[in-house]
């Protein structure tokens, strides 16, 4: 039987692959517009055009609305939205988080999902909002399993073909995270949603959603479609793609331009405050700002809702781009940097390198370090453990130096430690492109891996040469190296 998910390139944790599904195969990663079936805005066949393979809309929405259920079940959800994409169809999880309640049981949402032919069905799962009550968050997660395992039984025996997900619940509680991940698995969905994160990125909390994804892909399969529900925003994609998730939603295309507001990778932008738009799509080349504020608003929401899908898939493009030139590290580290709660977001990858190695291709073309988030790859963690195992000859003394001038056997290089001379031109350390000035954490990375090493060797003796910097390091951070090494300064 095929499988239902393909990878075919891999970078970080994440990849580029294919989901099959009955309406046609998704290449990933990718965004998923949100069709409001009540609501005529971008028409779902012009989707198209911004690079949409595939759209999600509400069930809900339509079996609460009787000329739209009575369509749809008469004609398919495809026909009710006007779309030849594979749909997604969300259960009304969202209203139930929102209202609190809902007027229809997980069995019945289930099956009218499968009545109307959605390609990817989604239980009535249910969302625990950030920092909630334990014991709430744990009864929640209970139904959640329950409706998932009723869910996944019947589909078994009306989904023909389609595919149906166990969403990922929990709250911020981390230990719940795992264990829905853990269930939901067992379970043997075709898709995993992760859930409840849509006011933890509303309010910025990138540090607890960057946990919440890693502790979930920690348990995950590796051939487990990952969707981070509500991830709507470009300036989330590339780390959230680095970290393992395949799809995103997003509503906020819409929303953002009801409001004026003008997406970029580095932020939003409010059309009032600007004089020039940073893009090139097709909007932003025929309009200026100031021509574009004189628009009546109706037509004024299409127009921005257009470029925010074009910045968003534009976004989409580069990163799988960055996959397959395996420079996704890369590409994380210069997006970060739009907003400081990103940066302490990505920054939890040193907690979690084990499992960043399991994924991370441990060959590339290149290194590019640009901050201290280089010293938390696993490529600098992998060079510190490999090391390890070269083996020395009977020598008693060995040089290692900064000074690459073919004298020494060993040479120091921030992040990476010691660096054998017979492999200083091989893949990371020998291919990582540094500034002359790096910052004092990733000397210290390369004085963590130095100290291994000696200790590692400690029946050899060894003669170390260092500069200033190094030197003024250890003394700084009151560093003592092992008793077989010997220190003199390098010469000017």
């Amino acid at each position: 039987m095929k499988e239902k998910f393909e990878v075919m390139h891999k970078d970080v944790m994440g990849r580029i692959g294919k989901l099959y599904t009955p309406h046609g195969t998704v290449e990933t990663p990718t965004l998923m517009p949100v069709i409001n079936p009540n609501i005529d805005f971008i028409p779902t066949k012009k989707m198209r055009e911004f690079g949409t393979e595939i759209v999600i809309t509400n069930s809900y929405i339509i079996y609460r609305t009787p000329e739209l259920r009575n369509r749809a079940i008469e004609k398919g959800v495809h026909a009710l939205i006007e779309s030849d994409l594979p749909v997604m169809t969300d259960s009304g999880s969202y209203q139930l988080m929102v209202y609190g309640d809902v007027e229809i049981t997980n069995t019945a949402i289930v099956e009218f999902q499968n009545k109307i032919k959605s390609d990817i069905v989604v239980p009535l799962d249910i969302p625990s909002l950030p920092d909630v009550d334990r014991l709430k968050a744990e009864e929640d997660l209970r139904i959640t399993l329950e409706r998932e395992r009723e869910a996944i039984t019947l589909h078994s025996e009306i989904g023909n073909g389609r595919l149906i997900s166990a969403p990922i619940q929990g709250s911020t509680y981390l230990d719940l995270r795992r264990k829905s991940a853990e269930e939901a698995s067992r379970l043997g969905a075709d898709f995993y949603p992760i859930g409840g994160v849509v006011p933890l990125m509303d309010e910025y909390r990138f540090l607890d959603v960057v946990q919440i994804i890693l502790e979930v892909k920690s348990v995950l399969p590796p051939s487990a479609p990952v969707h981070l529900f509500g991830a709507g925003h470009p300036m989330i994609f590339a780390m959230a793609v680095a970290l393992g998730c395949d799809f995103f939603d997003s509503a906020a295309y819409a929303l953002y331009a009801k409001d004026d507001r003008y997406l970029t990778v580095y932020g939003t932008k409010k059309l009032e405050e600007l004089h020039y738009f940073p893009c090139s799509c097709p909007v932003c080349s025929e309009y200026m700002p100031a021509e574009l504020r004189k628009i009546q608003k109706d037509e004024r929401e299409l127009i921005i809702a257009e470029h925010n899908l074009y910045a968003s898939f534009e976004e989409i493009r580069t990163i799988k781009q960055a996959i397959r030139e395996k420079s996704l590290f890369e590409l994380v580290e210069s997006r970060i940097r739009g907003h400081p709660y990103l940066v302490s977001g990505w920054r939890q990858i040193r907690k979690y390198g084990r499992i960043l190695e399991l994924y991370d291709p441990s060959s590339k073309q290149g290194f590019f370090h640009t901050g201290i988030e280089g010293n938390y790859r696993p490529a600098v963690t992998r060079h510190h453990e490999r090391v390890l195992n070269v083996e020395l000859d009977l020598k008693d003394i060995y040089v290692i130096s900064t000074d690459e001038s073919g004298k020494a056997d060993f040479y120091l290089k921030p992040a990476f430690g010691v660096v054998p001379a017979t492999i200083s031109e091989i893949y990371p350390a020998g291919h990582a492109e540094m500034p002359e000035e790096v910052e004092i954490e990733s000397i210290l990375t390369g004085i963590k891996g130095l100290i291994n090493f000696l200790n590692h060797h400690s029946d050899k003796k060894f003669r170390l040469y260092i500069d200033e910097v190094w030197d003024e390091c250890l003394k700084t951070y009151n560093l003592k190296l092992p008793d077989n090494v010997q220190i003199e300064k390098l010469r000017e």
